[in-house]
């Protein structure tokens, strides 16, 4: 991989293909895609900022392994992914974890489909799920 952000939703969904392959090929742990802070400003229903859920959970991040999206969210985050996952009938949450020293809710996705598919759905993810602007950054900080 030669590129590791991008804030364009082409170009985004290219770099999560690419850092799939990436993380197939060399075989790692998981993959992290994360949030770039300074574009991370949304509005919500409710006309609060995305960074509510920053302060909450901390930055917006996605992790993908062995066929498996793993995230954080509030719960009313979680009602948007499960609206999300209406339109990914290929992906479905395998788990739901509420700690009790934790806000908010860690969900693993089971996520068989090709890369761009994914990809895809992840965008949306960060889009619809996190409240996030079209445009904004998104990096891959783990491969």
């Amino acid at each position: 991989m030669t590129r590791f952000d991008a804030a364009e939703p082409a170009d985004r969904r290219k770099l999560y293909v690419d850092a799939i392959t990436a993380h197939r090929e060399r075989g790692s742990g998981f993959l992290t895609l994360e949030a770039d802070d300074e574009t991370a400003v949304g509005r919500d229903s409710e006309g609060e900022s995305a960074a509510a859920s920053a302060a909450e959970l901390g930055t917006p991040w996605v992790q993908f392994s062995d066929g498996t999206i793993n995230l954080d969210c509030t719960d009313a985050e979680l009602d948007v992914l499960k609206g999300v996952l209406d339109e990914f009938p290929a992906f479905k949450i395998d788990d739901l974890n509420r700690p009790e020293e934790a806000e908010g809710v860690n969900v693993r996705i089971s996520a068989k489909a090709d890369p761009n598919r994914i990809a895809q759905f992840v965008d949306d993810v960060f889009l619809e799920v996190y409240d996030l602007p079209p445009s904004v950054r998104v990096w891959a900080v783990g491969i």
